[in-house]
């Protein structure tokens, strides 16, 4: 079974999503990851579908807008924003969309989450909400979890699971353990790289110190059948050059270290 390789639309910020099926198109991805943020073309079905057929890159996944500064697209409601998520997703043929736990704030939300992801899954059984790993933050020098009922989804318990390997690095978690871990929930990678420093750094692939080679080399003999998506951060790129050469290395470092890449297009 082939592994596809997206661009998270994430790793072209602060450039449009348009950006992403541009780049995407140029360096031989083999679809996109698109990041729903305040950017009215991520939110709109028929604006990416254009890009899609216009670029010749599908979109393999719908990362729902759980950020902080993407709390009040679509609705302030949370679950309406992943209901929203799942129809652009279905929309878009995409099998899979991305969930942060929710914040503490979020009491009501935390309270029902498990199920009312069950209960969504159930009304979409064509996506599968692969709840993300995050990690601890530091703030005036203090340590605290801002999400209930904390940074690793698999202390909860969910059907499906996105092992981020930057989230890992930033809670000095291990990550082939963390994959170990989801099990036959493992549905989606975000891939980059970290330094274990503490914080997210969502660094290009092999510039970080975690197995992020051996992690991919290892996904054939779990059963993978989901998408790695380059999520790295380019945004003190001094050019658009600079920009691109970071997202052709994670690419190709893909590709060197997946035992069954797509071909490069």
């Amino acid at each position: 079974m082939t592994t596809r390789v997206l661009l998270s639309s994430s790793s072209v910020f602060p450039e449009p999503t348009a950006a992403a099926f541009e780049l995407a198109a140029a360096l031989g991805y083999d679809g996109v990851e698109v990041m729903v943020w305040t950017d009215a073309v991520s939110q709109d079905a028929g604006a990416l579908r254009g890009l899609a057929g216009h670029y010749g890159v599908p979109i393999g996944a719908i990362h729902a807008p759980c950020l902080l500064v993407t709390q009040r697209v679509w609705s302030p409601d949370p679950w309406e924003r992943l209901r929203r998520s799942a129809i652009l997703a279905e929309t878009l043929a995409a099998p899979t969309v991305i969930v942060h736990p929710p914040f503490t704030w979020q009491r009501d939300y935390a309270r029902t989450f498990a199920d009312g992801l069950a209960k969504l899954a159930g009304e979409h059984p064509g996506v599968r909400f692969a709840v993300e790993n995050m990690y601890p933050v530091k703030m005036a020098g203090r340590q605290f979890v801002p999400y209930q009922p904390g940074w690793d989804p698999v202390e909860a318990g969910h059907d499906a699971y996105t092992l981020d390997l930057s989230h890992c690095a930033a809670s000095h978690s291990d990550a082939l353990t963390m994959a170990d871990r989801m099990g036959d929930g493992l549905a989606h990678i975000h891939l980059g790289d970290g330094t274990g420093e503490g914080r997210d750094e969502h660094l290009v692939p092999g510039r970080g110190n975690q197995p992020c080679g051996e992690l991919l080399a290892s996904l054939a003999d779990r059963g993978f059948a989901g998408s790695v998506a380059v999520e790295v951060a380019t945004r003190g790129a001094k050019s658009r050059a600079d920009r691109e050469a970071d997202l052709r290395a994670a690419l190709t470092f893909a590709r060197d270290h997946l035992p069954t890449p797509t071909p490069a297009r």
